[in-house]
């Protein structure tokens, strides 16, 4: 791993015992093990590990759980030279972000020091081993430095998504050595080009906040211990073996005979539609050559294809105007019936149809919503809580499923459609506006491209009854959601140095604000506080609604607006800002702007 910039090119590892094997491979462009050390053998785990990076250091290297190899690469991208040092005190909880890790990772942004630095990310890799086989309950282990001199294999899966490294902990596939028992994507998604970040999957899915604290709170004793070492006895333990395995055309093999099947095993699916990949030169770009076009689509007129972490086009993001506004017009260009766009690394995703209507947010959700409620009549569809009044009740009314609107991270939206199941409630969508959805079929990952292959599935299946059919199938699937004309997002930031404060911190100051508004709502007789809501302050009233929440991570409280009008909407502001004005940490510029438009 190492200080990575960008977030494009993918790397998995898999990392397997093998007692004899005893070789050092150096890489010009690409990931390899090091510093990694036990005083007894790996008894055939495997890991894996991935990465996205389009601009790549001068030096990689990567602490991971093979057998202390050192493999220095050159490559053709500068270093920054605002670095933390191996010996230097690190504060890793800080780079925790919520499920995942995310820091700086490439020098050259003023006020933004690196510290996500390959001691960093060696002590953090190593680290994860040592959780893992705590997990695995594996017996007879003692930690040192790193893990295993026995000499562990390293399979190199090169340019992959996300969702792929989940996948292949379940891939049955003894030849590739799969599954594999752990796995890393490094990616920090669409971020800036100086940050990364990295993910972690086992077989029953991503880690949770506490996993990720018990990694970071291991990395760091690993990371004590390791600069009062010797380096040179480092690169004089055992080393393994690297070799390379496609596993992206296995992965996508299987969305390809997902779609097969959804047209009585028709080899070409899809052949004479037109359909449009914009990936955002994030990691999508495989979509067009591995999935569309097995399956028989014209795919003329897809662009930014090629991985490129600076994002030269767009944000690869579903939510962003600029990037919906693309794939659009791309759509629009090519006279296409479909168009699919992906976020960095495909783990969220959005559509537009023949029209140029974006399949994105609450109608895409709702457009998920009729496709598995057709197949499972009644589920809960659980999303988060910035969803709109009109998703719910075109779920509950039209499609006679159950709405379960819960918290913003998509984390969070799935663990809990994941326990409405294990108390008796069926749930089989997880999904968030932001384009993270996840499927019970799918072992609850949020996939971007899964779910685009569900609306091919909708297709294909539809196209042997006529082949003359597009999108407009699934555009129909959406008739009758009412849909807000006024939809706006205002960010009040706590300013954490006011003395309004009083020394506590921004969280508990938030609090008291969402408490403050809470008192005030309920002496509104225009206003109406919803009756069932897991997240900050939801009100409805002037025919709309308003959502008061206070930041997952940061001193930050996002005010949600959604009315008919922009005088409903405004109505719905000077609620907001009568009751917060009281409290002088808050920023309320932005609300003030938006009144005043």
């Amino acid at each position: 791993m190492a200080a990575l910039s960008g977030k494009i090119i993918q790397n998995a590892f898999l990392a397997q015992h093998r007692p004899q094997a005893r070789h050092s491979t150096r890489y010009p462009s690409d990931f390899c093990a090091l510093d990694t050390r036990s005083v007894h053998s790996f008894q055939e785990r495997r890991l894996r590990l991935a990465g996205t990076s389009a601009k790549w250091l001068n030096t990689i290297s990567t602490a991971w759980i093979s057998s202390s190899k050192q493999a220095y690469i050159s490559c053709n991208a500068a270093q920054g030279s605002s670095v933390v040092s191996s010996s230097a005190k690190v504060d890793f909880l800080k780079l925790q972000n919520g499920s995942d890790i995310r820091g700086v990772a490439v020098g050259g942004v003023e006020g933004e020091p690196v510290n996500l630095t390959e001691p960093v990310t060696e002590a953090i890799a190593s680290a994860f081993a040592a959780w893992l086989l705590n997990k695995k309950k594996a017996d007879g282990w003692r930690l040192t430095l790193g893990i295993t001199t026995a000499g562990h294999d390293v399979l190199q899966f090169g340019l992959a998504s996300t969702p792929a490294m989940f996948n292949s902990t379940l891939t049955e596939d003894e030849i590739n050595h799969l599954p594999v028992d752990g796995a890393i994507m490094i990616t920090a998604s669409h971020l800036p080009y100086n940050r990364n970040g990295l993910k972690f999957f086992t077989s029953a899915g991503g880690l949770n906040k506490a996993d990720i604290k018990d990694i970071l709170e291991r990395a760091s004793r690993i990371y004590e211990d390791s600069s009062h070492g010797s380096t040179q006895e480092l690169e004089q333990a055992s080393k393994g073996e690297v070799s390379n395995v496609d596993y992206m055309s296995i992965y996508a093999s299987d969305l390809v005979k997902a779609v097969r099947k959804s047209a009585g095993n028709k080899e070409k699916p899809l052949e004479g539609l037109h359909i449009v990949v914009d990936a955002g030169n994030g990691a999508g770009g495989f979509f067009v050559d591995k999935v569309l076009k097995p399956l028989g689509a014209i795919t003329t007129g897809s662009q930014f294809l090629e991985p490129d972490g600076m994002f030269p086009n767009h944000i690869p993001n579903p939510e962003d105007k600029t990037a919906m506004k693309a794939i659009t017009q791309a759509v629009a260009d090519n006279k296409a019936d479909l168009g699919i766009i992906f976020d960095t690394d495909v783990d969220r995703s959005a559509a537009v149809d023949s029209s140029g209507r974006e399949l994105n947010r609450n109608r895409l959700i709702a457009l998920m919503s009729a496709i598995v409620l057709e197949e499972h009549p009644g589920t809960t569809i659980v999303t988060d809580s910035v969803t709109s009044d009109g998703l719910t009740t075109f779920i509950e009314n039209k499609l006679g499923g159950k709405h379960h609107r819960f918290k913003r991270g998509y984390k969070n939206v799935i663990d809990e459609a994941i326990r409405l199941n294990t108390i008796g409630e069926e749930s089989h969508l997880a999904m968030e506006t932001s384009g993270h959805g996840a499927l019970k079929e799918n072992h609850w990952l949020d996939d971007g491209a899964y779910l685009m292959v569900k609306l091919l599935n909708k297709l294909a299946a539809a196209r042997i009854l006529n082949p003359n059919v597009g999108s407009k199938v699934l555009t129909d699937l959406v008739e009758g959601l009412e849909e807000a004309s006024v939809t706006v997002e205002i960010r009040l930031k706590i300013d954490q140095n006011h003395a309004d404060l009083k020394g506590g911190s921004f969280r508990d100051y938030g609090e008291a604000v969402l408490k403050h508004l809470e008192n005030s709502i309920s002496k509104d007789e225009h206003l109406c506080k919803a009756p069932k809501n897991y997240e900050g302050v939801r009100v409805s009233g002037y025919g709309g609604w308003f959502l008061l929440r206070l930041s997952l991570h940061d001193p930050v409280l996002p005010l949600n607006i959604e009315a008919p009008s922009k005088d409903d909407a405004i109505k719905l502001g000077l609620a907001v800002l009568t009751a917060v004005s009281e409290f002088p940490a808050l920023d309320i510029t932005a609300l003030n702007k938006f009144l005043q438009q």
